[in-house]
C-alpha cells in the first residue's frame, strides 16, 4: 500500500521528495504520493520531520 501524507502536518519543505527513490511525491502546497509509483519503502516516511507521512 502507499504511503499518505497528512495535509494538515505538511510544510511542502521538499524531504519527503528528496527521499523517494521512486519519484512518486509531487509537490504543491502541499505534497501528495502517487499510489501508483509508491513502492511503500518507507524511505519518505523516515525523512519528514513533522511526522506528516504514514502508511496507508
Amino acid at each position: 500500500m502507499a504511503h499518505k501524507i497528512d495535509a494538515a502536518k505538511c510544510v511542502a519543505c521538499g524531504c519527503c521528495k528528496d527521499a523517494c527513490p521512486a519519484e512518486a511525491i509531487s509537490e504543491g502546497d502541499t505534497y501528495s504520493i502517487d499510489p501508483e509509483k509508491c513502492v511503500d519503502c518507507g524511505a519518505c516516511a523516515s525523512s519528514c520531520p513533522n511526522e506528516a507521512i504514514s502508511a496507508a
